[in-house]
């Protein structure tokens, strides 16, 4: 066995000559083998009191073997490194398990276990070392983010705990043999670098060092970890361990990673690692990526030069990474860039003050000793609203923010930390950093281990010597943070050019000379105040800024930093002139190299823009230029006295602009007041009306499609653009019209329409606004068309093509329906499939092979739309983009193909013995108030509008996030505020002027389970049947034990003569809603039209939320004293469910035709179902009422053909119609 220094040698030296192979997924190959329970117990835990299946590390100690061999079946594939089975051996993860005390054995077990084989290897073929790294995984807490949604203060584990527990699993690691240790997975900052401290602590104590891999987990689409960080902004928060490699694994696969990791390997100083999954899981929580498709993505990082180590997380086995393996072994590795030295620090997002920040500006109004307000705030406890004096100052343009807690009466530690973890759940204050400001080391370190990004401690200095400076200075180094180095020594603070020079000099040379980086060295060289009438101070500013550029030159990297407002502080209460003091001081300071400083942005004038009089004066003061600069100043300064910070006006200097930048202002900005005088004085400029469209107007709309397509626009102000866009047009139309020359060429023409049976357009109205704002010409058919109809319109239109639209699952037959017709009529257009039911599978699967004449192409969102059609109506871009597509969908059908039969599924017989076993013997079911139906007009909306779930609202206008988090969203937060704002205007005008209105229907029934079915009877006496409820029952296969439901488990069976009921409802808020929408469409304001169908579709949720609330207190009456919030609402954590027909827990929607008969619907509520049962108006909600308090929802998921034989004979339909209606719920292809 080689020593572990030359295996480290060796490593440095694989690792400079090629691109070095990393094993795959361990969890993988451990659920391939499907072990058992007693598998995993092994011998020595076959009698342990508690479940062990799914413990993975715990087979270190039980199966060793089976470990061995997924070691020795990666190293077989090629793996250099192989990563032990240690993912969760630390005592927080094996609590879940009761086994805390195995921690440190599971890890020096697994890393003996793995060094063994792979030293068997090495002298195989010594000329490949195999090398083992220590795997230490996230644990299963966070110290950044509050597991407690109402509580954002809250943590449930500290960053020492997590230390305590890196540290041991650590120390086993590198008693086992592992060569590197590798913390990976890291979803959470902060969890990493509490295990970079504790393995850096190992270390010291140990006196072993060992090689750190650090590899981070972004999450999903947004590019950021699930704490909120970016990949740069996380490279920074974890540079300072000094790691061998950075990298990234987990959550995505290769194709969805590879601009994380281009981003990390221009970035990094270090090595960079990969290793993705195996694609992304499919519906079935598996992963379809063959190791050529893995492997094909993963050479083009190698290509690229991205790559030093690449490997595989989930989904990924041997065959994968042999593939890769083979794949990247003919390109070199990538080159370490050679990066300028600079301050790089970190919030979410990351900050770096080189020569291109001119200025860091540093916002201290969250000082407790600087600000009154501040201090108060927290003293009250009032956090929200000292949480909103954080966020003004980053709104304000503050890049850092300071902020300090030392005051006699508050505990500053406890204050600190409580401060900071609220600021953690923050996101558009904790994008920047933090600096922490005290100067008690202890509150320092406390908020230190708070805050997952990089830090900047302010402040340390040599005032209580070199050892205790070093020795603060080397835990800034463990905690990765910069930091502030005070000009002041054992002697003092340092007031004079000489002083400030020698002690700053004598700071740099004993930090450097520690290893600290130079970058990370602020400066405060001490900012007094002049013109005080004391002569020695005159020349404080002067020395100030000398020394500064001594500083810059003779300390290379290093940052000056000071407070600008001390300098000024002889003048308190004459804002004028303190402004203009701070304006001269800082003008010369920073031409010295002053390159950071506190300063209150509002507290500035513009240099230039000092009265010229007054600048002289100040100049002479800040620059010691006379001996009566001061006197001289305070004559003067009464007359400037008030001068300072007027209010703000709405801005309306864009008015003075030329008129075609006017246009293109008001488009951008979504305003309306103006456009119809700025587009009639552009008509008068212009020899034809059609050239104020072509010109300006369209010009404004690229910008807005240009901005949009850069995500720096959201949907409702797109939408708002084209309402602005649209009125300019009515204005010019007449004008247009009575010329009469060819009209303006648009770039296509599109219809677009909802297909038959289905009445759902919010989402095709936005797609059609967005494609008219990209000039596109729009022939919107509405909802519920035929197929005839679409098709005999797009010829005598002449359309370039076709976009259809649908929200329930029938509309997907009916999409096939329509592509197989334009095939059989030999259209040959595009056909754009969308919708929330749609899917790019389904579409590969089902609609694209029925059209083989041009391409039938799934798009996913309004913001794809344009992109697609611009390329589908370009003669050169369209060939390549739809071959494309059809590789891309013949890889889907291929895939899904060779997946075979992915659903295992037990037998209808089984899945009837598996019902819940639910308790009806000791059970008295509650009587409703009343049996028959209860009709309810014209139902007070103001009573609705609390009950609101704003979430989905969002949603529909393509802004995801949670409700009101979303506000505080720094990309999206301002859209969405704006967006909820019109909202709010429009609700009022709906409900204050009666423009709609809501009807309901809700009623009881005698009922009693039979089979799978409920049987619902005339009355009481429960002799006549008054119809049957059908139901199906989950025949997916599950863990043993778990039962298989069906909505009728949960009424009580009629063999007990235990009498029960069902109950049912239909309730809309759509009476009123198209009206209203035609006015806004013709009005040319498809904002407000769009708008009115989401509250109306927010109303009737709440409606229906609204009234199940008042079934369970009132009309059923079985949760009298309920009291919820509507957050409680919103996650149904009360008793009782109302499922609705179509949706997961009861598939078919053909029962909607029941519940309306017994509700007699259409004539209590006017409400109608079309054909393929979508209720109409679409403001609709209807479902069933179920009490028993262990009534739950749940997804039927896949039917086997035994079940939908039974199904179909008990609705009295054909095996084939019941097919059709039950299509997505088949496990089975009927074609087939």
């Amino acid at each position: 066995m080689t020593d572990r220094n030359t295996r480290l040698e060796q490593l440095h030296q694989a690792l400079k000559e090629r691109i070095v192979i990393l094993d795959g997924g361990m969890g993988t190959m451990i659920q391939n083998q499907k072990l058992d329970e007693a598998a995993f117990r092994g011998d020595r835990f076959k009698d342990y009191e508690r479940e062990v299946q799914g413990n993975n590390d715990l087979l270190n100690l039980t199966q060793p073997a089976l470990l061995r061999n997924i070691h020795a079946d990666y190293l077989d594939a090629g793996a250099d490194i192989i990563e032990t089975n240690t993912f969760n051996s630390t005592k927080l993860s094996q609590a879940d398990y009761g086994l805390e005390e195995l921690a440190r054995e599971l890890n020096v077990a697994a890393a003996k276990l793995a060094r063994e084989i792979a030293d068997e290897f090495t002298a195989r073929n010594p000329d490949k070392p195999r090398f083992v790294a220590g795997a230490v995984g996230p644990t299963s807490r966070t110290a950044s983010i509050s597991p407690d949604v109402n509580n954002p203060g809250y943590r449930n584990v500290d960053f020492q705990t997590l230390v305590d527990n890196y540290y041991e699993a650590v120390s086993g690691l590198v008693e086992g043999g592992s060569d590197l240790i590798l913390i990976e997975t890291i979803f959470d900052t902060l969890n990493a670098k509490a295990a970079i401290y504790a393995t850096q602590q190992f270390f010291i104590d140990s006196g072993i060092e060992l090689p750190i891999m650090i590899s981070g987990t972004i999450t999903d689409a947004s590019g950021r970890t699930l704490s909120g960080q970016t990949t740069e902004a996380f490279y920074n928060s974890v540079a300072h361990a000094k790691p061998i490699s950075v990298g990234l694994n987990c959550a995505l696969g290769a194709d969805a990673l590879r601009p994380y990791v281009e981003e990390l390997s221009n970035k990094a100083e270090t090595y960079v690692s990969a290793h993705p999954n195996a694609g992304l899981p499919n519906e079935f929580g598996e992963y379809d990526q063959t190791p050529e498709e893995m492997a094909e993505i993963i050479e083009g990082f190698a290509k690229d030069g991205f790559l030093n180590i690449i490997g595989g997380c989930c989904g990924s086995r041997p065959d994968h990474i042999e593939a890769i393996a083979r794949a990247v072994a003919k390109y070199p590795p990538r080159q370490i860039p050679e990066r300028p030295k600079a301050l790089r620090l970190s919030g979410l997002e990351p900050f770096t003050g080189d020569e291109n920040t001119l200025f860091i500006n540093v916002g201290e109004r969250t000082n407790v000793t600087g600000s009154k307000r501040f201090l108060r705030l927290i003293k009250e406890e009032q956090y929200e609203e000292a949480l909103s004096v954080a966020r003004d100052q980053v709104e304000n343009g503050a890049q850092i923010i300071d902020i300090n807690m030392d005051e006699g009466m508050l505990d500053s530690r406890e204050v600190m930390v409580t401060f900071l973890n609220l600021v953690a759940s923050e996101p558009d204050i904790s994008r920047v950093p933090i600096m922490i400001d005290s100067s008690k080391w202890d509150v320092i370190e406390a908020g230190l281990r708070c805050i997952q990004g990089k830090a900047v401690v302010n402040s340390i200095s040599l005032k209580e010597g070199e050892e205790e400076f070093i020795k603060r200075a080397r835990d800034c180094m463990r905690y990765g943070a910069a930091v502030v180095v005070m000009a002041f020594d054992e002697d003092g603070q340092a007031d004079t050019f000489e002083r400030k020079t020698e002690i700053c000099k004598r700071s740099y040379d004993v930090l450097t000379g520690i290893g600290f980086n130079p970058a990370d060295i602020i400066f405060d060289p001490n900012i007094f105040a002049i013109a005080t009438g004391i002569e020695e101070h005159n020349n404080y500013a002067v020395d100030f800024i000398n020394a500064t550029r001594w500083i810059r030159e003779h300390c290379p990297h290093a940052s000056i930093s000071g407070g600008v407002s001390n300098v000024s502080f002889s003048f308190r209460g004459n804002d004028a002139v303190r402004e203009a003091i701070h304006s001269v001081f800082l003008y010369h300071a920073v031409k010295a190299g002053m390159n950071m400083g506190i300063v209150n942005p509002g507290q500035l004038v513009i240099y230039d823009e000092i009265e010229p009089d007054l600048k002289e004066l100040v100049e002479d003061v800040v620059l010691n230029r006379r001996d009566d600069s001061t006197d001289r100043l305070l004559e003067a300064a009464e007359k400037f006295r008030g001068k300072g910070g007027q209010a703000k006006e709405e801005d309306l200097a864009w008015r003075e602009w030329p008129v075609e930048k006017r246009l293109e202002h008001a488009l951008v900005k979504g305003i309306t007041s103006y456009i119809i005088d700025d587009t009639e004085a552009c008509r008068q400029n212009a020899s034809h009306p059609i050239e104020v469209i072509e010109g300006p107007l369209m010009a404004g709309m690229n910008v807005v499609g240009d901005l949009f397509g850069d995500g720096k626009m959201f949907l409702p102000q797109v939408v708002k653009s084209a309402r602005v866009m649209k009125q300019a047009v009515a204005h010019l139309i007449p004008y247009i019209e009575a010329e009469k020359t060819e009209d303006q060429q648009a770039k296509g023409k599109i219809l677009m329409a909802t297909v038959k049976g289905d009445v759902h357009d919010i989402g095709k109205n936005i797609v059609g606004v967005v494609l008219q704002c990209n000039n596109y010409e729009v022939i919107d058919l509405g909802v519920m068309v035929p197929c005839e109809k679409i098709l005999e319109t797009a010829r005598k239109e002449n359309v370039d093509m076709i976009g259809l639209s649908g929200l329930i699952t029938p509309s997907l037959d009916e999409m096939v329906h329509v592509a197989r017709e334009m095939q059989r009529l030999d259209f040959r257009i595009p056909l754009m499939i969308g919708g929330a039911t749609t899917s790019k599978a389904h579409t590969a699967v089902k609609i694209e092979p029925q059209y083989k004449n041009d391409i039938a192409l799934y798009v996913s969102d309004a913001s794809r739309c344009v992109n697609v059609a611009s390329q589908l109506l370009s003669k050169t871009a369209k060939p390549a983009f739809v071959e494309a597509a059809r590789t891309e969908y013949d890889e889907i059908r291929e895939r899904r193909k060779n997946r075979g039969d992915r659903t295992k599924l037990v037998s209808l017989k089984e899945a009837r013995a598996r019902a819940p076993e639910i308790d009806f013997e000791n059970y008295q079911p509650p009587k409703p108030a009343f049996t028959g139906v209860r009709v309810f007009e014209e139902y007070d909306l103001n009573e609705l509008v609390d009950y609101i779930d704003w979430t989905p609202f969002f949603i529909s206008w393509d802004i995801a996030g949670k409700y009101p988090a979303i506000f505080d969203d720094p990309k999206r937060g301002d859209a969405a505020r704006t967006l909820f704002d019109d909202a709010q205007k429009l609700l009022k005008q709906m409900i204050g002027e009666k423009r709609i209105s809501a009807r309901g229907v809700i009623g009881f029934w005698p009922a009693n389970r039979r089979g799978d079915d409920i049987v619902v009877y005339t009355d009481e006496s429960r002799t006549e049947e008054l119809t049957t409820l059908h139901h199906l029952r989950q025949q997916d296969e599950k863990a043993p034990g778990k039962p298989m439901m069906a909505l009728s488990d949960f009424v009580a069976p009629e063999s007990l003569h235990l009498g029960d009921y069902v109950g049912g409802f239909a309730v809309t808020t759509g009476i009123g809603v198209d009206e209203l929408t035609t006015e806004f469409k013709n009005a040319h304001d498809d904002y407000s039209a769009i708008m009115v169908q989401a509250l109306a579709d927010r109303l009737a949720e709440a409606f229906a939320e609204r009234m199940h609330e008042r079934v369970r207190k009132e009309f059923w009456g079985y949760a009298t004293d309920e009291q919820m919030a509507n957050e409680d609402l919103i996650k149904e954590r009360y008793r009782g469910i109302r499922p609705a027909p179509g949706y997961p827990a009861c598939p078919d929607h053909t029962e909607k035709a029941t519940l309306f008969k017994l509700l007699d619907a259409t004539a209590n509520t006017s409400l109608q179902l079309t054909e393929h049962f979508a209720m109409y108006p679409t403001a609709a909600v209807s479902g069933w009422y179920f009490a028993h308090p262990e009534a739950k929802y749940f997804a039927v998921g896949k039917i086997g053909v035994d079940q939908v034989e039974d199904y179909a004979e008990r609705k009295g339909l054909t095996k084939a119609e019941a097919e059709r209606w039950l299509m997505p719920s088949l496990a089975y292809d009927p074609a087939e």
